[in-house]
């Protein structure tokens, strides 16, 4: 059975749902038989390569917050993501585009290291002093999941390398009708929206496992605990 996870590498539930995600598939009877597949999704798309700056003003603006409250912001979910048992910075992270990111993650699929790669994206940006989005970071990424790094070094000069993919995995999304992430279906039968609890991923994979049929339905798409992000932001409420 597929499971498909679409995600963004400047969404932290994506980072916490993926988390998640595992500790529940790590309690399903058949978990050696799920296929697990990761589609690229853009919080901001239309923002600029070199537009790159700090997240706690860029959370301040948009949610029209003070810096403080930006703050708290960052530490309810830094709770979440060490709940999981996963490093999280509230200061010095920053933000911008990752079109990049997904094509090199496209690239690290079509050489069966796109796993790798993407657990070192998440951890350079939420948990540790390195930017995503500066391009020698990123080779140096590709390098540590495994990549050659000319290749990779070509993937990222070449803004046309593996575009076409990444824009048809969010034509895709936009066809499932999911319009933030994390979004997971299950064998393109059930749609999980948000970083939902393990118990959550485990049950809805019981279920899916036991009922394929070719129809897709919503599972756990509400809860305090299936927080989001979307083009208007991620889901952190005031802490």
């Amino acid at each position: 059975m597929r499971v498909e996870i679409w995600s963004d590498i400047a969404c932290p539930w994506c980072y916490i749902g993926k988390a998640r995600f595992e500790k529940g598939l790590a309690e399903f009877a058949h978990r050696d038989d799920i296929e697990v597949v990761h589609r690229s999704f853009e919080l901001d798309p239309n923002r600029a390569k070199g537009a790159v700056g700090p997240v706690i003003p860029m959370l301040a603006q948009k949610y029209g917050r003070t810096l403080d409250e930006a703050r708290g912001m960052e530490e309810h979910v830094a709770s979440n993501a060490h709940a999981e048992g996963l490093g999280y910075r509230t200061e010095g992270r920053d933000h911008g585009n990752t079109f990049d990111i997904h094509r090199l993650l496209h690239l690290a699929k079509a050489r069966g290291r796109q796993e790798a790669l993407l657990d070192l994206a998440y951890r350079a940006n939420f948990a540790e002093e390195r930017s995503v989005f500066d391009d020698g970071v990123l080779l140096e990424l590709a390098v540590e999941a495994g990549l050659d790094a000319d290749e990779a070094r070509a993937v990222l000069a070449d803004e046309s390398a593996y575009a076409d993919e990444v824009r048809a995995d969010e034509a895709e999304a936009a066809a499932l009708g999911a319009n933030s992430v994390p979004f997971f279906v299950l064998d393109r039968k059930y749609g999980i929206s948000g970083g939902q609890p393990a118990e959550v991923f485990t049950q809805a994979l019981e279920q899916a496992w036991q009922e394929r049929t070719p129809v897709l339905a919503t599972l756990g798409t509400a809860g305090a605990d299936g927080e989001v992000c979307g083009p208007d932001g991620c889901e952190v409420p005031r802490a």
